[in-house]
């Protein structure tokens, strides 16, 4: 029966003509009094959603931790890091508010209704944000497999935001217009060519997103190069407007979204995913000191490991053609020899066989390229089978200084530029033979 008296006493304003009463048997007229009653009556509602507020968060925030604390999945803890219980429990007290809200603020009619669109509009705002918080732990969830730890999850839930906040932003349309949905629809149409202008980028990099994402283009974790913006490193972040590339030197170029769909790129996920990576390096021989062996020369050669079963054999199939064809040996030209550069070529083709890091499976040969003013290159085409930078590095540079040093065995001559001491050599010995 009390508690029915209490109600009765807030519904009929018995509240407010009592602390009106009293405001006026203390000497306060009625005016004043009207405007000291409200923000009483204010304070009282404040101090009801607060208690309550704390009450509720307080009680969810108990029962849920206990529970989290013995389930074995980690989803809820997520969800409770990222402040979905905090959302929640605004909710009930709003609630509260709303409904006595009206009650206590009876002789404030202007007032009352402001409360009660505010409420509306808070409640819409506070729903948006624990949804919000939904999806952030489902993607922060998600990022712990490792199935979609190269995802643009980002993009995803970005999308997903902008959804939320444009249907929010109807719906407090609504509630604060009076106005229905279609109107608020027909009225954003009119406008749509300002907000496709407005909102540009946004729409370009949704659909950039989407067609990244179908398609496979990038993932997270990916080695990309766009030399058109200086772009050269690991993709780390895939947003709905942005891709976050940082380069080989630590540095972060941020490229819009949509440029991988408009611009070309290299992704070199398909050189570590077929864990292999290649090797396509010349090296310029001297033209001029290309020429026949002799058969001492070949003797010497002959005891090279790698060679002495391939000159033998050689040999011996040359020595039978020149037979067999009556070859005049008084010119070298006639007939068929061993010349120093092939032999380097197959010398180099049997060295890397023999390396344990060069890939057997994929394309492996020494080739002549075009001779051209720097010589003839001899290039090696290979990969090596293991992926890691700094190791293909070694793997490269070991083989080069092998080459470089043997190849004066094969009695041939790099190609390079002249130096400063070559041209001080060449004018010391010019001047020597002026004076002699």
């Amino acid at each position: 029966m009390k508690i029915l008296e209490v109600v009765n006493f807030f519904r009929l304003g018995g509240i407010y003509e009592w602390l009106t009463e009293l405001l006026n048997n203390a000497g306060i007229n009625e005016k004043l009094a009207y405007f000291i009653v409200f923000f009483i009556l204010v304070g009282i509602l404040l101090g009801i959603y607060y208690i309550t507020k704390g009450i509720t968060h307080y009680i969810l925030n108990a029962v849920v931790s206990r529970i989290v604390a013995k389930t074995p999945t980690v989803f809820d803890d997520i969800l409770l890091k990222n402040n979905t219980l905090k959302h929640f429990s605004r909710v009930a007290p709003l609630i509260l508010i709303l409904n006595i809200g009206p009650i206590i603020l009876t002789h404030y009619t202007l007032t009352s209704t402001f409360l009660k669109k505010s409420i509306d509009v808070a409640l819409v705002i506070i729903w948006v944000l624990f949804f919000r918080a939904i999806f952030r732990s489902i993607r922060d969830y998600l990022n712990t497999k490792d199935s979609y730890r190269d995802k643009p999850l980002d993009s995803y839930l970005q999308v997903v935001n902008i959804i939320m906040y444009f249907i929010a932003g109807i719906i407090i349309f609504t509630l604060v217009t009076g106005y229905d949905t279609m109107t608020f629809l027909g009225t954003l149409g009119a406008a749509s060519a300002v907000l496709m202008l407005v909102f540009k980028d946004t729409i370009m990099g949704f659909v950039a997103s989407i067609q990244v994402s179908t398609n496979d283009m990038v993932r997270i974790g990916d080695w990309i190069e766009m030399p058109k913006y200086g772009a050269d490193g690991d993709v780390i972040e895939i947003n709905l407007n942005t891709v976050k590339i940082q380069n080989f030197d630590k540095t972060i170029t941020t490229v819009p979204t949509y440029f991988l769909i408009t611009d070309s790129f290299k992704n070199w996920r398909g050189m570590q995913n077929a864990g292999g990576r290649r090797i396509k390096r010349a090296i310029n021989i001297k033209i001029s000191s290309i020429r026949y062996l002799t058969e001492k020369e070949l003797d010497t050669l002959s005891e090279i490991e790698l060679l002495t079963e391939f000159i033998k054999c050689r040999r011996e199939e040359i020595q039978k053609y020149n037979i067999n064809q009556e070859v005049n040996k008084s010119v070298p030209v006639n007939g068929r020899h061993l010349t120093n550069i092939g032999l380097f070529r197959k010398y180099v083709s049997e060295y890397v066989n023999k390396n344990d890091f060069i890939s057997k499976e994929m394309s492996l040969m020494v080739r002549h390229l075009a001779p051209d003013e720097k010589g003839l290159p001899i290039e090696l085409y290979m990969f090596v089978n293991d992926v890691r930078w700094v190791k293909y590095e070694d793997v490269m540079a070991d083989i080069f200084d092998h080459l470089l040093a043997a190849i004066q065995y094969f009695y041939l001559e790099v190609f390079e530029l002249p130096s400063s001491g070559d041209i001080r050599s060449l004018h010391l010995n010019t001047t020597k033979s002026i004076e002699s």
